[in-house]
């Protein structure tokens, strides 16, 4: 009845599926018939209402394949071409199965076409080293999979579904930053010692070196006469003019007797190159080192050579290397005394971008801690020898190897090596900054300032502030009269007046607090304090309003003046709209001013007028005083009081101290420092310019042994050329 309605369901029967597949029913009458050779094995599906689908009869199955397991109990779907145990176990009775253990799964027939895999023939060592490899792996994606777990289950939801929490993340891993290199390290700078102290040290010693200096000047004077008079054909004694060998011994001599004068000098070149910093005096101690090598073996190894050594160069370049060294300590010296001389001097910095975008110059009270400091560190010349001059040796060294050594003629050594270093070692390059920084120390010094070495000058600004007091020191301004308006006392006018004046700052504040204390008054309390772009205060004092100002900022507030009032220069005082008083005032600029303004124009450095006197405007400085305004600036009064603030941020470099009111000394300060930067960059360039170009043309007379070409006149002409720019820039610097 089953079989009926499974085929008036299906419309086919089991025994007619079967037979399809060519499986005889009739041997498994009453038991559960095998899978039909070729059909698809799998479970039994839980509706009888599923209909499988035929498998197409283009499809072949591929020879000695074994069937899949039919049932979870265990036993293989058998093929007719099996074995005949194979059929018997399909035969079994349920219960049998259950007893019996499952059959082991046989391999599948080799055919021809079918290739075993073939079996693992690892070594045992290898694969050891494979499992424990293995190991690793696993234990490493353990962690890395525990590696989040300290994150709260929360914040990572959070992060998946809210967008843009993890956009910093994400931008990170695609563009990684760069990574950056640390700055170097300055240099600890040297200790900030008193300048009275540092004056005394740059002191000692002082006359001595000058008197070496002037003994080594007078040994060149022979040399010079040697080198220059087989040049230009000049007078010589017999005993010099027919022996060649006495000449040579003679330079080398008088050479070694000029080292021993310097020897201090030397000494400090070499120990500068074993700290790393050399200069000048190194320069100059290889080639007095190398020549007087060359001096005393020239007639051994070179006697073809007609020529005598560069003893003269060397001698020269010597004595300019001992007057550098002589003149800069004499300029710090002077320096520093005169920073010693106030106990609270003025300090002038270069603050960045103050004013406009531009470094500006500013003057302001305080002790001047730094100076010691700045004095000591290396001037700018120094800083370039420390490059070049280890470059300039090394290239000596190369090319005097080249064109003796190289060339087979090792006996040419000592005259290559002399002429590349003498040519090298330039009379200039302690003179680029010591002549014209003691030139200026001593002008400035006169003028009541001091320069702290290099370091004031190697900023320069193109703007300047200018106070009411660099204008009108103290003592230049003087009250001319008072007078008083209306039923108001003497002592209330100059009260309100004078509390007025000292809530400004302005440069009249002197005046107003003598004038107070003459009258018996005390300032009072003010409140509602405002400064007025018209030129004017305001503020109220017990309940009363005050107005403080010039006439035209009267006349601006509608104050009523007298009629026919011919004041040029006052300070006008109202109370509640109604004129109280005016006090006259006389304006006297020093004769120093103008020349101060007009120096700080011509070398293109603009002077900004900070001022908080209502009176010092463009317009009176221009009528009365004829001074060049057109080219100063002049800001608003909220940023003139800004510029102007004691309390203000300042650089912690000094430019200059200053140990005098007024404009003369921070003109020249300013300018001064100014101009040494300047000549200090061109002369160390084209010293540095000299020496290499020296070099070259040294290096190649060498290498075609051009002897006669080098001479001693030769080489000591071309390093005195290239001085003389030096010695003129050095004295432009003090000239303005």
């Amino acid at each position: 009845m089953a079989k009926d309605d499974e085929k008036k369901d299906n419309g086919f029967t089991l025994e007619e599926i079967l037979a399809e597949y060519g499986v005889d029913v009739s041997r498994w009458e009453g038991e559960e018939p095998p899978a039909a050779k070729g059909a698809v094995s799998g479970p039994d599906l839980p509706w009888p209402e599923a209909k499988r689908t035929p498998p197409p009869k283009n499809v072949v199955i591929f020879p000695g394949t074994a069937a899949e397991p039919k049932e979870e109990g265990g036993g293989e779907a058998s093929d007719e071409s099996d074995s005949d145990g194979a059929g018997e176990s399909s035969g079994q009775e349920s219960d049998a199965e259950e007893e019996a253990p499952p059959p082991k799964p046989r391999k599948a027939p080799v055919t021809d076409k079918v290739l075993e895999f073939p079996e693992d023939d690892t070594p045992p060592l290898q694969a050891g080293l494979r499992h424990l490899k293995e190991k690793a792996d696993a234990f490493s994606e353990q962690m890395f999979a525990e590696e989040g777990t300290e994150v709260s289950e929360e914040t990572i939801r959070f992060q998946k579904l809210i967008p843009g929490v993890d956009e910093e993340e994400r931008r990170e891993k695609e563009n990684p930053p760069a990574r950056e290199r640390k700055p170097r390290k300055p240099p600890a700078p040297p200790p900030d010692l008193p300048p009275g102290d540092l004056a005394s040290r740059y002191g000692r010693g002082l006359g001595l070196l000058r008197l070496r200096s002037v003994l080594v000047a007078l040994l060149s004077i022979p040399l010079l006469y040697l080198a220059f008079a087989g040049f230009f054909g000049l007078f010589l004694p017999e005993t010099l003019m027919g022996s060649f060998q006495l000449r040579v011994l003679c330079s080398g001599g008088l050479l070694a007797v000029a080292m021993v004068l310097g020897l201090d000098v030397l000494l400090r070149g070499l120990l500068d190159l074993f700290f790393l910093r050399p200069g000048g005096a190194t320069a100059s101690c290889f080639a007095c080192a190398f020549t007087l090598w060359d001096a005393f073996t020239q007639l051994t190894w070179m006697p073809e050579r007609t020529t005598i050594p560069y003893c003269a160069a060397c001698c020269v370049g010597l004595f300019c290397t001992m007057w550098g060294t002589y003149a800069k300590r004499q300029g710090l010296r002077l320096s520093c005394r005169t920073a010693a001389a106030a106990s609270e001097p003025y300090l002038v910095t270069l603050d960045r971008k103050s004013w406009n975008g531009k470094d500006a110059y500013a003057k302001w009270s305080g002790p001047a801690y730094g100076f010691g400091s700045q004095v000591q560190e290396p001037d700018g010349t120094e800083r370039a020898l420390r490059v070049s001059v280890p470059l300039l040796l090394l290239g000596s060294l190369l090319c005097s190897l080249i064109a003796s050594v190289g060339q087979d003629a090792i006996e040419r050594l000592p005259w290559c090596l002399s002429a590349t270093t003498t040519a090298t070692a330039s009379f200039s390059a302690l003179l680029c900054f010591s002549r014209p920084y003691r030139a200026l120390s001593r002008r400035l010094a006169s003028s009541g300032a001091a320069l702290p070495g290099w370091s004031g000058a190697q900023r320069a600004g193109s703007a300047i502030l200018l106070t009411d007091t660099d204008l009108f020191p103290p003592g230049e301004v003087s009250l001319n009269g008072i007078k008083i308006f209306g039923d108001y006392s003497v002592e209330k006018v100059v009260a309100v007046c004078a509390t007025l004046i000292k809530e400004s700052g302005s440069g009249l504040d002197k005046i107003f607090h003598d004038l107070l204390r003459t009258q018996g008054a005390v300032y009072r309390r003010c409140s509602g304090f405002t400064r007025h772009e018209g030129g004017g205060l305001s503020a109220d004092i017990r309940g009363e309003r005050i107005l403080v100002g010039s006439a035209s900022f009267m006349t601006l507030m509608e104050v009523p003046l007298p009629q026919g009032l011919n004041v040029r220069s006052a300070v006008f005082c109202a109370i509640e709209g109604d004129l109280a008083g005016i006090f006259a005032l006389n304006y006297a600029m020093h004769p120093t001013i103008p020349p101060a303004i007009t120096a700080l124009v011509n070398n293109r450095v603009s002077p900004v007028l900070c001022t908080r006197d209502f009176n010092l405007i463009p317009a009176m400085l221009r009528q009365k005083f004829k001074l060049p305004v057109e080219k100063m600036d002049f800001p608003a009064v909220d940023r003139r009081t800004e510029l102007s603030d004691p309390a203000a941020l300042h650089n912690a470099g000094l430019t200059a101290v200053l140990c005098r009111e007024g404009l003369a000394p921070f003109s020249e300060a300013v300018v001064g420092a100014k101009r040494l930067r300047l000549a200090v960059l061109m002369t160390t360039t084209l010293s540095v310019l000299g020496s290499v170009i020296g070099l070259l043309l040294a290096f190649y007379l060498t290498f075609i042994g051009a002897w006669s070409s080098l001479t001693s006149a030769q080489m000591t002409i071309f390093l005195l050329a290239w001085t003389v720019p030096t010695l003129l820039i050095s004295g432009w610097v003090e000239r303005y």
